[in-house]
């Protein structure tokens, strides 16, 4: 059971990473706490954003849209490489997903494959958003994946996680396809390097 790391712990641990923040507005205060319980927290969770332009990704993850309000993350990892801060606290990311994976991230095992939605994931998962159109075309700089596998990697440290706690959107979610444009066994392997 590990309790949320607190907002200045949570930056803290990302700039200690080596990484460039942003910080957006009253993000230590701005989330959906009303909505349901932040914690005990088990993961990180990946996510491209289906959307272009940095500033108008920023805002729209802090702001969410018509049919979900924001936050829709904690971090958004913008094409630059910078994590901007739009939220802390529970945040509208994850949605229901599956106990099995849920377990499987718990034990810091290998996942099996997400076939029922009946968890809420945005009570246990860090989220970040990552900048991208989610086509499968649109590129990823190497900065903006050196970040992701950043911001992952400091989460894990913090808790004592291993790379098995980062998983994807499509890993949780039955239909989901996101993170798309890299995999997330690729992405496990960079922060278990780092982690090192």
């Amino acid at each position: 059971m590990a309790p949320p790391l607190s907002a200045s712990s949570f930056l803290e641990a990302l700039k200690a990473e080596g990484l460039t923040v942003v910080e957006v507005g009253d993000w230590r205060d701005h989330n959906r706490d009303h909505k349901g319980p932040w914690g005990p927290v088990h993961g990180v969770m990946i996510h491209h954003t289906a959307t272009r332009g940095s500033a108008r990704t920023v805002d729209v993850c802090r702001e969410g849209h018509e049919d979900l309000p924001g936050p829709l993350c904690h971090g958004v990892v913008t094409k630059d490489g910078r994590v901007h801060l739009v939220g802390y606290g529970r945040a509208n990311h994850a949605g229901p997903g599956d106990d099995d994976v849920l377990r499987a991230v718990i034990a810091q095992k290998a996942l099996p494959q997400d076939n029922e939605a009946g968890t809420d994931g945005n009570r246990h998962f860090y989220g970040f958003e990552c900048e991208n159109l989610g086509d499968g075309d649109d590129p990823w700089p190497a900065e903006q994946l050196e970040a992701i596998e950043r911001a992952a990697a400091a989460v894990c440290r913090h808790h004592g996680w291993n790379e098995r706690s980062v998983i994807g959107h499509l890993e949780w979610q039955p239909g989901k396809v996101d993170p798309r444009g890299f995999t997330m066994a690729s992405l496990r392997e960079r922060v278990r390097d780092r982690l090192k």
